[in-house]
């Protein structure tokens, strides 16, 4: 990545450029961690066996997020991307109307992902529900976006799809109850939202429209989560003493729930600079999920080899293969094109 000193805004991701595949490991290294702690803290194996649940999880690691993002976008001096307003005798980045709704959605995604990692289903089991709809929704968005689709993403798509029901099919059963569906359900009308907003904004050859739709995206989510957080303690609700207890009394495990909220950041990231390749989404979604579902089974492994938790099913690792095989096919090589023959 570039130094604060270089351009303000990142390089183009062209049809040929492999910095996608740079962004998917970045997702992938943030993810890993990310999933495995979040699924620690909420099961009780934190140092001194404190437990945190889902809504005590999202205050300190969405005031993590958030810092994580101002921080992030600074250094790479980013801000000036965005579009400008003028108070206060200077220049403020502010979003439109579209990044703003896309930054919302975000924050929805910013939240299920968090809460699927406490509920009783398994990480990869989430992950492959979420994920696989997301995979569903990318080739709809191309369409309605007409944008042109690739054999290869077709075929990536199917193996993804393929990795989705191999999943599924080797879950216990009983794992997905009420709460996981509005998760998911929750996770992909967000995402559909922000696919399409993207589509239809950002996804073009020139580096300014990706550049501002990145910085003015993420200036509304992890904010906007944190204020919804705040609300939510304040006003009298089912929910607001777990977002009180998250604030202010989680004692030992703060730098832990930190931590989550900084990689989380990072996933958002990466994710991000994926998604917003010039590519279609029926290519970068499958990049964007495989490599967050590889992050899950590693997460996965490690947990169960140094915390006895329950390993990967069967079904898991033969869908996790699947993505392996998906994210080869997107990756292999293109012949180059015959160069014309001059005529004589």
């Amino acid at each position: 990545m570039s130094s604060p000193t270089e351009s303000v805004a990142p390089k183009r991701s062209t049809p040929a450029s492999s910095s996608i595949w740079l962004h998917a490991f970045g997702y992938f290294a943030c993810y890993a961690p990310y999933a495995a702690l979040t699924k620690v803290a909420s099961s009780g194996l934190l140092p001194g066996g404190q437990r945190v649940a889902g809504m005590e999880l999202l205050p300190l690691s969405g005031l993590a997020s958030a810092l994580g993002m101002v921080a992030f976008i600074s250094w790479k001096g980013w801000w000036k991307n965005a579009d400008q307003r003028q108070a206060l005798g200077r220049s403020w980045p502010v979003p439109d109307r579209a990044t703003a709704l896309s930054g919302l959605a975000t924050t929805a995604v910013i939240a299920t992902t968090t809460l699927s990692y406490t509920l009783t289903a398994s990480i990869l089991l989430m992950m492959v529900m979420m994920r696989g709809g997301v995979l569903v929704l990318a080739p709809i968005v191309d369409v309605v976006a007409r944008r042109p689709v690739q054999t290869r993403s077709w075929i990536a798509l199917g193996l993804c799809l393929a990795a989705l029901a191999a999943g599924i099919g080797g879950a216990p059963e009983g794992r997905l109850d009420a709460a996981a569906l509005t998760v998911v359900g929750i996770y992909l009308g967000a995402y559909f939202i922000r696919l399409r907003t993207m589509s239809s904004q950002a996804k073009a050859t020139d580096v300014a429209s990706s550049a501002r739709y990145f910085v003015q995206e993420q200036m509304v989510a992890a904010p906007a989560l944190v204020v919804l957080l705040i609300a939510g303690a304040i006003i009298e609700s089912p929910i607001s003493q777990g977002l009180r207890h998250g604030f202010t009394g989680l004692g030992s495990a703060v730098p832990w729930v930190v931590a989550i909220g900084l990689f989380s950041q990072g996933t958002g990231i990466f994710g991000a600079l994926v998604l917003l390749d010039a590519r279609e989404n029926a290519f970068c979604v499958p990049v964007n999920r495989a490599s967050s579902v590889l992050a899950g089974l590693l997460a996965t492994a490690a947990l169960a080899i140094f915390l006895g938790m329950a390993g990967p099913s069967r079904g898991e690792v033969v869908g996790a293969l699947l993505l392996v095989t998906a994210l080869v096919v997107l990756g292999w090589p293109r012949k180059p094109a015959p160069k014309p023959v001059a005529a004589s």
